[in-house]
């Protein structure tokens, strides 16, 4: 005699797990196959890349940084996830090695606020994502074509004065 769940069961189970499934729905597409993970359970990550120099350029001088370059999709996915803190002179310059649209970042699992830099292929500054909220999963849209993006700690861009059309010099801008 083979074992099954009675009907009632597995009606029961099925439900359960359409439920599950259901609010278990993802945001945006780009980053679907990442596990919620509980932030207590993050551990402090390891730089994926060696450090990189950046230069930001504008009204109120050069803003200098160290970044790491996340360029393949997995660098990209995971980005500054589980950390717990971020030095004001560094942070992640995404690189998606030409122009892209409708990119939008959320901060799943990012345990830091952000300012989010979205930056044209010609390297000037496209718009900035003000102190984006750790584990906020609203998608922040860019609002237009861009090459790449830099993450860097909550309230830095404005600390720099930091705004669109400042220029930004990095290898990937051919600087």
């Amino acid at each position: 005699m083979p074992t099954s769940l009675p009907i009632a069961r597995r009606g029961l189970a099925a439900l359960a797990l359409a439920l599950v499934l259901g609010a278990c729905a993802q945001p945006p597409a780009a980053h679907a196959e990442l596990p919620r993970q509980d932030p207590a359970n993050c551990r402090g990550q390891a730089e994926i890349t060696p450090l990189q120099p950046l230069t930001i350029v504008g009204a109120k001088g050069a803003a200098r940084f160290m970044v790491e370059m996340a360029m393949t999709p997995m660098q990209q996915e995971f980005g500054l996830m589980c950390r717990k803190a971020l030095a004001g002179d560094r942070g992640m310059l995404f690189d998606f090695g030409g122009p892209t649209d409708n990119v939008g970042f959320w901060m799943r699992n990012t345990l830091i606020g952000l300012d989010i830099v979205y930056i044209r292929p010609d390297g000037t500054i496209l718009s900035i994502a003000r102190n984006a909220a750790p584990l906020d999963e609203s998608p922040i849209p860019a609002g237009g074509t861009i090459r790449a993006v830099l993450e860097i700690r909550a309230g830095r861009a404005a600390e720099l004065g930091l705004q669109p059309g400042d220029k930004v010099e990095q290898r990937i801008f051919g600087r």
